[in-house]
């Protein structure tokens, strides 16, 4: 082999290489430009999800699944007793729930929720009953 031969070769591998850097430069280029965007996308969603928390614990939704179960327990109690009356505490000894003044005020709450959506209604002072 001459060396023109080698510098010819040697050439064809630069512009190869130079052509291959310059795929690299635009792919690297798209791949910053898409990232950016992709970044930009998981900040929206991160504030609208913040938001959206920050309107649902501000009130309107539903409870968490672990208190819709209470409430569940408790229309169950008044449709199986549906001309009974009770208080907080009586449902509580009924479900074998906790009688404390926590448990039983939080309960108290349900009941006046429940009494504003129409479920049940009041007969008296602390007193509730499924509306008929």
């Amino acid at each position: 082999m001459n060396v023109t031969e080698l510098l010819a070769g040697l050439q064809t591998q630069h512009d190869e290489t130079t052509a291959w850097a310059g795929e690299l430069r635009d792919q690297i280029q798209h791949l910053t430009a898409s990232l950016a965007e992709t970044e930009a996308r998981l900040a929206d969603l991160a504030t609208t999800a913040k938001v959206i928390a920050e309107l649902a614990s501000a009130g309107g939704d539903p409870d968490p699944p672990e208190t819709n179960t209470a409430y569940q327990a408790i229309v169950n109690a008044f449709n199986q007793h549906p001309d009974q009356v009770f208080r907080a505490r009586e449902l509580h000894e009924l479900l074998d729930m906790p009688t404390d003044e926590a448990s039983v005020s939080i309960t108290r709450s349900r009941l006046g929720r429940l009494t504003r959506q129409g479920f049940l209604t009041q007969p008296g002072r602390g007193r509730y009953q499924k509306r008929t």
